[in-house]
């Protein structure tokens, strides 16, 4: 079994989507983590989470590009504050108790990072990031939202990138 969390964040460029899954490392997120490890697709290099060089975070977590790495800028964004971000908020997420400390070398995360490819603003990447993968590890570990929210919305919601006419 796993737990799936998505989180939309932020505006302008510098939005922050995130799509990610939380599991066992011995299921199919652990089994899922090692194929995007070592069965890497050009422009989408997945990358571990870390706090800084040599520093990973726990639970183990995987970046995986959701946009085309087109150049080194792209890369720095992806490699810099998008990586940062995310190790940053699987970490309090542990140390606020949503993923519980115990569970930290059972568990694996992957992570879809979305980055606009005009995005400028590294403090924004960084920020807004780190608030859509907090909410989207706390939303995955509380099963949120519940299906009767889904079903009570689903004809009213918005979605920010396509109106029904």
């Amino acid at each position: 079994m796993y737990l799936n969390g998505e989180a939309l964040v932020g505006e302008g460029n510098e939005v922050a989507h995130i799509d990610l899954l939380i599991g066992d490392k011995s299921g199919p997120v652990g089994q899922a983590f090692a194929n995007a490890l070592t069965n890497q697709v050009e422009k989408h290099t997945p990358l571990f989470a870390v706090i800084a060089p040599n520093l990973v975070c726990k639970p183990i977590t995987m970046i995986v590009p959701k946009v085309s790495i087109r150049g080194m800028e792209d890369a720095v964004r992806n490699f810099g504050p998008a990586q940062k971000s995310v190790a940053m908020a699987v970490a309090d997420c542990v140390e606020e108790g949503t993923i519980p400390e115990g569970d930290v070398e059972d568990l694996c995360i992957i992570v879809g990072v979305f980055i606009h490819p005009a995005a400028e603003d590294n403090d924004k990447i960084y920020r807004y990031n780190y608030e859509a993968t907090k909410l989207a590890i706390r939303r995955a570990m509380n099963q949120e939202p519940p299906i009767k929210e889904i079903l009570d919305k689903k004809d009213s919601a918005e979605h920010p990138f396509y109106v029904q006419k």
